[in-house]
């Protein structure tokens, strides 16, 4: 079972392109989806109509996989790394 600190609410997070500009990345955390134990839902964050960039899904373990097309591996580990180690302001 996962015993880490995972994001529970809503954030953003900063991701740094190679090949392009940085773009903040809006995370939505997806309770509907049951086959994974946690599920976050990927957008662009400023937009009126944001572009959806797929999800990642973590399992009990804690190891996670993306559910998309657009984003590279190291931009998929760096939202990884954001949604286990953030931790909410009190």
């Amino acid at each position: 079972m996962m015993n880490n600190a995972y994001l529970v609410n809503n954030a953003r997070a900063w991701v740094k392109r190679k090949n392009g500009p940085d773009e903040v990345v809006r995370i939505v955390i997806d309770l509907e989806f049951k086959d994974a134990t946690l599920c976050y839902q990927l957008f662009t964050a400023y937009d009126i109509h944001p572009d959806y960039l797929g999800r990642i899904l973590f399992d009990r373990q804690g190891y996670w996989i993306y559910d998309g097309e657009i984003l590279t591996i190291e931009e998929q580990e760096q939202l990884a790394k954001f949604i286990i180690n953030y931790v909410e302001a009190v």
